[in-house]
């Protein structure tokens, strides 16, 4: 298919990299690798809040579990948390029984999990909204999302440039006999689609089915679904801002369809690109380079949306209907140059464009030297005073949580950023401080990262979700 909208990035030549106990080269005028002059306060406005062990998933040959996402199933009365390299647990309301449901990678099921490396595995899952609602279409249907070693298949979707394919995405829909067992009792699953991944980064996303939706409206059913830039670095095929390339994108299908292209799911008529020529239907949004979450605000409806930048840049954005939220020709708010640099010059300047709320600079002194935002939740609950009406997010290697407004939303930099910091054993402490308390506890050797996430479960209950300590914990009052 044709690109569309496709805006050709600017690439300046990039600095010879130093010899080791020199300087960097110093950039060319108009260029910058931190437009943020002042750093986020590592005290002022700060919250501190309560935080407690609430269950733990097993170790896999020592390591910890590596956790993606936590859903909870209110039919069915459970928690389900997933390991990248194929576990999907049920974890009861109380978090004192913890079982496997289901493993995606059991030879069984035919789908044998890419896992190799920090970013490929078993990506994301979740539940139809009538999984446990008898006489449903949706009834005993669930969803999960996941790269694999079996390229011999037909994609459905192709990169546009050319490198050998270093494995597949697949998205597969499960059905449960009984939705209430304590373990999966459905047959083999269903590919509604497979994509080719060129890069073993940036691969498949967070997805998730809008829960305010109800039975009945139009956006009822529809699952939300990101798709990474395809990899390497720079998005070096040009595959975000292309309509007729899946990578890059956010897209809303209906699992339960058969419109589609390869007749496996649906493509809803609300979608904004179904008329547009040479254009992917499922297209919802585009121009993202490698999102891992995305959460509803429960008061509005807002869609928020963390996408981990290149080299510079980390960004939480509001998401509409067809938005381009700018990559790889803008870095948050300043057209992307090359891994080094943005420009100085000539901020949010494309109205066009859809600019984050918030973002902030790889260099900021609280994060690590990977930063990478993630974990976004709109928190409307009254039990946790201290965080009402604000949207968390977090930068997952260094563990640091995040707040802004969700009533006054800023307008992009990072000055309206301040920290939430937890309290632990009588002291202020970041996730990956707690993190490494634990694993001192454990025998363990300490963690260097956090890699932390956030999810929302029943009653308004916010979870931390960890790779360091196999630790899945809950704010508290």
């Amino acid at each position: 298919m044709a690109a569309l909208l496709a805006t050709p990035a600017v690439f300046a030549q990039v600095p010879a990299a130093p010899r080791p106990g020199q300087p960097p080269a110093p950039l060319p005028p108009g260029q910058t690798d931190d437009p943020f002059p002042g750093p986020i306060p590592a005290t002022e406005g700060v919250i501190r809040v309560n935080v407690a062990e609430f269950a733990t998933l097993p170790d896999i040959e020592g390591v910890p579990a590596r956790m993606m996402n936590l859903v909870d199933e209110p039919g069915t009365k459970r928690l389900f948390v997933n390991d990248m390299r194929g576990p999907l647990y049920s974890v009861s309301y109380d978090g004192k029984t913890v079982t496997l449901y289901l493993d995606v990678n059991a030879p069984v099921w035919g789908h044998a999990v890419q896992s190799t490396g920090r970013e490929r595995g078993f990506q994301s899952f979740t539940f139809h909204p009538q999984f446990g609602q008898p006489g449903t279409p949706g009834f005993g249907k669930f969803y999960t999302y996941q790269d694999v070693i079996e390229i011999s298949p037909n994609p459905d979707f192709l990169p546009s440039g050319g490198d050998k394919p270093t494995h597949d995405t697949v998205l597969l829909e499960w059905t449960a006999k009984t939705p209430g067992a304590a373990t999966y009792d459905g047959g083999a699953p269903k590919v509604l689609f497979r994509i080719r991944q060129p890069f073993a980064n940036h691969n498949a996303g967070h997805m998730a089915f809008n829960p305010l939706a109800s039975a009945g409206s139009p956006e009822f059913g529809l699952l939300y679904i990101g798709v990474g830039d395809g990899g390497s670095g720079g998005d070096p095929f040009n595959m975000a801002q292309n309509l007729g390339s899946v990578f890059g994108k956010l897209l809303r299908i209906d699992p339960l369809g058969s419109n589609s292209r390869n007749r496996q799911y649906g493509i809803p008529a609300g979608n904004p690109f179904v008329k547009t020529p040479d254009a992917l239907p499922e297209i919802y949004a585009y121009g993202i380079r490698n999102t891992q979450r995305f959460a509803w605000d429960p008061k509005n409806g807002n869609m928020f949306l963390a996408d981990i930048g290149q080299n510079i840049i980390e960004k939480v954005s509001l998401v509409t209907a067809g938005a381009n939220l700018g990559w790889n020709v803008w870095e948050g708010s300043y057209r992307f140059i090359s891994r080094s640099a943005v420009a100085a010059e000539g901020r949010r300047a494309d109205p066009k464009v859809t600019y984050p709320v918030v973002e902030y600079g790889q260099v900021d002194p609280l994060l690590q030297s990977q930063a990478a935002a993630n974990g976004v939740i709109v928190y409307r609950g009254s039990e946790i005073k201290p965080i009402a009406n604000l949207v968390l997010f977090t930068d997952m290697p260094s563990g640091e949580i995040f707040y802004f407004s969700a009533d006054k939303l800023p307008q992009g930099g990072q000055d309206p950023i301040r920290r939430v910091l937890l309290r632990s054993n009588g002291a202020d402490r970041t996730v990956l401080q707690v993190i490494q308390e634990k694993n001192v506890s454990q025998g363990k050797k300490p963690a260097t990262r956090a890699d932390l996430r956030l999810s929302m479960g029943h009653d308004n209950q916010v979870f931390l979700l960890n790779k360091g300590d196999g630790v899945i914990r809950r704010l508290v009052p």
